[in-house]
């Protein structure tokens, strides 16, 4: 073999069992197993040659893992803030800075993962730590902003990242309002004067990956508002309460962007982001396929291989896997998804550019045991793979 074998292994995290990085790196030690185990012993005069190198790249969505993901693969520093909880508790959250970008996660400030007792809170839970790392970042001297939304907890439309970088929210007696979707039913003005304008100022890029708008059966209450503990009467409250703000919003700017596509992301956070800051709306794995350098680092690979917890519709949705294979495809390697659970038909996953995908569910049927022993199995896995291709590579294929 004259050159080594490339294998990009480039996975979001498997939730509840293994970070993105634990699982970059159990791919690569499994294929390089594997694929070594297949080869005849290289010998030359110059020594053994190296059959296989492997480029970990974990990744994220835009969701959790995102601050992560920048850290371990673009060279980001972490910068952790004391911040406002989404209840209203501190709590420590980090965001990544490299030069004058800053990458906030709203799931570090404001997210489900961030309830207290894990208890929601769909009416009251709000973003103002969201806005609060903002703010931290532009006093650090940040000029361009990433915001990258997912896995939030409340639906207040980014109510709370205002108030956090300077808007007062008021009702009819010139009061502040309580954080929470719910309170802003009782808005009556929006007063800008202590916005602070380096927030105006910066450029804003919106990593989501939904298009929905603001209000109604696809917006940000009727959609997402269960999956953050929403009743059906929750979700008729917030829904008005969401188009009070827009109403008073686009009175305060004279802009309304509650039809524009992703401002129903993040409980509505998508209004503020695009109708007020101006961002620029992008998938999730895009912004942080280009923040971790793939071109570069992706150049010349035989293999992608990729990963999350669960390979499903969602997934086809603008997740991981989908966004790493798009990425693979302009330079023509294939793409193998590995994955704690695979519930998408082959000729569906094939539609989607994958050249394989494999589950720990193919080893271990029992999903309580793959969540417990998702190392070893898809150490397994990985390693099955790299066998598959060492084996290929001996044979001359």
């Amino acid at each position: 073999m004259s050159s080594p074998f490339h294998v990009v292994v480039a996975p979001d995290k498997f939730k509840g069992s293994l970070s993105a990085a634990e699982v970059a790196r159990t791919i690569a030690d499994g294929f390089r197993e594997g694929f070594l185990a297949a080869l005849p012993a290289p010998t030359g005069p110059g020594g053994p040659v190296p059959a296989v190198e492997s480029t970990e790249i974990p990744v994220a969505d835009g969701g959790e893992g995102t601050v992560e993901a920048a850290l371990r693969s673009a060279g980001f520093e972490a910068v952790t803030t004391r911040v406002t909880g989404p209840t209203g508790d501190l709590v420590e959250a980090t965001s990544a800075r490299n030069g004058d970008v800053a990458l906030v996660e709203m799931a570090q400030a404001s997210g489900l993962d961030r309830l207290p007792g894990g208890t929601p809170a769909p009416l009251t839970a709000g973003t103002r730590g969201t806005g609060q790392l903002v703010r931290a970042a532009l006093d650090a001297g940040a000029r361009e902003v990433v915001l990258a939304v997912g896995g939030s907890a409340g639906t207040d439309g980014g109510a709370g990242i205002l108030a956090a970088l300077g808007a007062r929210l008021l009702d009819a007696r010139g009061r502040d309002l309580p954080d929470g979707g719910a309170a802003l039913l009782d808005l009556d003005r929006i007063d800008l004067s202590g916005l602070d304008p380096r927030a105006r100022a910066a450029r804003w890029t919106l990593a989501a990956d939904v298009d929905n708008p603001l209000l109604g059966p696809r917006g940000a209450a009727a959609v997402f508002g269960p999956q953050k503990g929403a009743s059906p009467d929750d979700v008729a409250l917030l829904d008005r309460a969401l188009t009070r703000f827009a109403d008073v919003l686009a009175a305060t700017t004279g802009h309304d962007a509650r039809d524009t596509p992703g401002a129903g992301a993040a409980g509505g956070t998508g209004l503020v982001a695009l109708g007020l800051f101006g961002a620029v709306r992008r998938p999730g794995v895009e912004v942080v396929l280009d923040l971790v350098g793939w071109e570069r680092r992706a150049t010349g690979a035989d293999l992608v291989v990729t990963g999350e917890g669960s390979f499903d519709e969602q997934s086809l949705g603008g997740k991981t896997p989908v966004g790493v294979a798009a990425a693979a495809a302009r330079s023509g390697a294939p793409v193998v998804v590995l994955s704690g659970r695979r519930q998408l038909p082959e000729e569906r996953w094939r539609a989607a550019g994958f050249a394989d995908a494999r589950a720990l569910t193919d080893l271990e049927p029992d999903p309580r045991v793959c969540v417990r022993e998702a190392g070893p199995l898809l150490h397994r896995l990985a390693r099955d793979l790299g066998a598959e291709h060492g084996a290929r590579v001996a044979g001359g294929r």
